[in-house]
């Protein structure tokens, strides 16, 4: 797994690709408790590279998504495809926040 963080404006967006899963989803933690800490107004994570995510991984973005939301900022996820969007169709997370194919 590798994930790239670019903040323009007052957006955020994280790059993640590869496989987030129960091994890898503690290394990108301290950059989404970052991303939470600064209250961006706009974060967009963008999972076009991503092969692979579990529960793990899902637990790390719907944190990152509550603690966004909380703040009072707008949480959108790209690139949703293969076995990830099949994933979040099944917990029904594209009816929680917004997923673009």
């Amino acid at each position: 797994m590798e994930f790239s963080k670019d903040v323009s404006g007052s957006t955020t967006t994280l790059k993640i690709r590869g496989e987030l899963d129960a091994t890898t989803t503690p290394d990108i933690r301290p950059a989404l408790d970052e991303i939470a800490s600064q209250s961006p107004k706009r974060v967009v994570v963008d999972l076009s590279s991503l092969r692979l995510i579990d529960s793990s991984g899902v637990g790390g973005i719907v944190s990152l998504f509550k603690r966004v939301r909380a703040a009072g900022g707008h949480f959108e996820v790209l690139g949703v495809c293969g076995q990830p969007r099949s994933i979040f169709k099944v917990l029904r997370l594209d009816r929680v926040f917004d997923i673009s194919a």
